[in-house]
């Protein structure tokens, strides 16, 4: 599964419906369910669990967890309903509208605000011990709270952005194959010296719709904001962002970024894999394609935190998305959805370390400090020199996907994609994108809606 997904705001519900999900209506198919029990008890109570369909391998991991959960006790049987298709979105709103919603809802992370403030979904605090939000990483609790209390708890997190390299072609061309570059200047340097008729020097987002989700973390890196925390007035023409448009033009001019991209987009190690590319940026998700997909070549393949302006590697460098669960706000049975929540994802730490190491490869992070420990002692998660990389030096420093409509990132992919393919200068194409962000606002009354901001 590559539900990347990191698209958000007031477009997140029409774009979204893209990434998973088509089944049977709400309620369909629920009546026969909802007849099975625990063990057969017929006073077990019944919660509803909706997921979107992922990879084989982390379907049957879900699928035989809960069926773990209904056959140690009795009183609760949680229904799963994994829907596949592309109409995942479609039916969890309509759900929600007809007061149908399933009390317990798989979401991603920047969903969790709107949700939160239009009540479709409830605060856990209530019905857990506090201890389990304690648990979190600093960074990720912050993704799932609105001021004091806790609207969702996190299964797993994906940066964004990782430097994937091969180590062969580094040393065909004379570069130390254990010093990947650290600064943008070094990453030019070693993406000229890699690159040759046949191969690029890097691969990484090649068109807008990629460039809008992928840069929310370069953004923060360079101290950027593309609207102010009031959502009053763009912030998108200022130095910061000035210099990160200048770099990624720089990438084109210089040939190091082909400009249309490859096959298969971000999502896709293929381009370093097959040997088009000698660098590539990607998310954390391909390390699960380059281990089943690429086993002959893992011995080649570098992993490193992604360049930075002035090589200081603590600082955000990539965005966390990711998946939690949430409890309806309507739901009848909250404290019963709250008590498998914390059973599935907040108690004990070998069942997600089997989730992470068996399933995922490492491909995914917990969000559990416990968790992360348990993997640091494990035989192979603490032999795993990629994991631990991204676990101690990426994931602590990343940032939550912004929640802004997905409108304000397309502004900034355009004036990116005038910069290099159109040959507009920098600041006309910043100027363009301010207008027509302050546009946006003004024609939605956008001013003042942010929900981290009440």
């Amino acid at each position: 599964m590559r539900l990347k997904k990191w698209l958000n705001g007031t477009t997140l519900l029409a774009i979204s419906s893209l990434l998973v999900a088509c089944g049977t209506g709400p309620g369909e198919a629920e009546d026969e369910a909802n007849e099975e029990t625990a063990g057969g008890d017929s006073s077990a109570l019944t919660i509803d669990w909706w997921t979107p369909s992922w990879s084989d391998e982390e379907n049957e991991w879900i699928e035989n967890s809960v069926e773990e959960f209904n056959e140690s006790q009795s009183e609760i049987f949680v229904n799963l309903d994994v829907i596949p298709g592309d109409a995942w979105d479609q039916r969890v709103t309509a759900a929600q509208a007809a007061g149908t919603a399933p009390d317990i809802t798989t979401m991603n992370y920047n969903k969790i605000a709107f949700s939160a403030e239009q009540n479709e979904i409830m605060a856990l605090d209530e019905y857990v011990d506090p201890s389990i939000f304690e648990d979190l990483h600093d960074n990720i609790e912050g993704f799932v709270s609105i001021g004091d209390e806790h609207y969702a708890y996190p299964f797993f997190v994906e940066p964004s952005a990782v430097l994937f390299y091969r180590k062969d072609f580094f040393e065909e061309a004379g570069l130390d194959a254990e010093m990947p570059p650290t600064t943008w200047e070094e990453l030019i340097e070693a993406g000229k010296a890699l690159g040759d008729g046949n191969r690029a020097g890097l691969a990484a987002a090649g068109n807008a719709t990629e460039i809008a989700w992928t840069h929310w973390g370069w953004q923060k890196m360079v101290g950027g904001s593309l609207i102010n925390d009031e959502w009053s007035e763009a912030t998108i023409n200022s130095p910061e962002i000035t210099e990160l448009v200048n770099f990624w033009g720089q990438l084109h001019e210089e040939g190091i970024l082909p400009p249309q991209g490859f096959e298969g987009g971000y999502n896709e190690i293929t381009p370093l894999a097959d040997g088009q590319a000698a660098m590539q940026i990607s998310g954390s998700w391909v390390i699960g394609q380059l281990r089943n997909q690429y086993p002959d070549i893992l011995d080649d393949i570098g992993v490193a935190v992604v360049p930075t302006p002035d090589g200081n590697q603590e600082v955000a460098t990539a965005t966390l998305g990711g998946w939690t669960l949430t409890v309806d706000g309507m739901s009848d049975n909250p404290q019963e959805a709250a008590d498998f929540i914390t059973w599935l994802l907040a108690d004990d730490e070998e069942r997600l370390v089997s989730f992470f190491r068996d399933v995922t490869r490492f491909s995914k992070f917990p969000a559990r400090e416990s968790v992360d420990q348990v993997i640091n002692e494990d035989p192979e998660g603490s032999k795993d020199p990629w994991r631990q990389l991204i676990a101690d030096e990426i994931v602590p420093y990343a940032v939550p996907e912004p929640i802004f409509a997905w409108e304000i990132s397309m502004a900034y992919a355009t004036a990116v994609e005038n910069v290099y393919l159109g040959g507009m200068n920098v600041e006309s194409a910043l100027e363009e994108a301010e207008n027509e962000i302050n546009t946006y606002i003004e024609n939605n009354n956008y001013a003042g809606t942010n929900p981290r901001q009440q």
